[in-house]
């Protein structure tokens, strides 16, 4: 049974982390211009707000359900200008400088798992996938109780991670073949897409309005 839902949490993990939005375009953009440790630190960020989303879904922690609930126009509101925010970020960084820096070890672990973890946990829509595939996987009524469902937002981290380091190992792979021209048109390029995805964000919560 236990073996059974870590399974199960692994496979929620990758089925929330794998859809393509900014953070995997910002999980991509440091990969490329950082190394690999720079997207692993960052899909840790990721992984953590899936955990606490997945813990709030798991254990129906009922007033911050109802919080996320009641807020959660505000909270994509914010995660959209965070988003837009850092696209300008991506648009306007320098390789020459990412690269100088990394050889001087000049980058922030810390900052690139906090930045991505407050934009993964400003999308409440991961909240309520993580709602819909704990009652879908059958995961509540397991008879393991509080320990099973444990294990399974055990495996959600451990699925997460999976994700996050095999999508920068392969994107690091081919990074030595890419010259530092490239890489100044992919952050141009990269910018502009998750621009255009805090843009849509913001489109998308006036329509709530009118």
């Amino acid at each position: 049974m236990g073996l059974s839902l870590f399974l199960k949490g692994i496979g929620m993990g990758l089925l929330v982390s794998i859809p393509l939005g900014p953070v995997g375009i910002m999980c991509i953009q440091r990969t490329i211009n950082r190394g690999l440790k720079s997207g692993v630190f960052s899909g840790v960020g990721a992984a953590a707000a899936d955990t606490i989303y997945a813990l709030i879904a798991g254990f129906g922690l009922s007033f911050i359900i109802n919080f996320i609930e009641s807020k959660q126009t505000i909270i994509q509101f914010i995660g959209a200008l965070i988003i837009v925010a850092i696209s300008f970020r991506i648009f306007y960084t320098n390789p020459a400088v990412q690269l100088r820096n990394q050889r001087n070890k000049k980058n922030s672990r810390f900052g690139e798992v906090f930045s991505i973890f407050i934009v993964t946990l400003s999308n409440p829509a991961v909240f309520f996938a993580f709602l819909a595939m704990f009652a879908g996987f059958n995961i509540l009524n397991s008879s393991s109780g509080h320990i099973g469902t444990l294990t399974a937002i055990l495996g959600i981290f451990v699925g997460s991670m999976l994700w996050w380091y095999v999508l920068s190992a392969l994107i690091n792979k081919f990074r030595s073949k890419i010259r530092l021209k490239n890489l100044w048109w992919l952050n141009k390029i990269m910018g502009v897409v998750v621009f255009i995805c805090g843009v849509v964000a913001l489109i998308d919560l006036l329509f709530k309005f009118f």
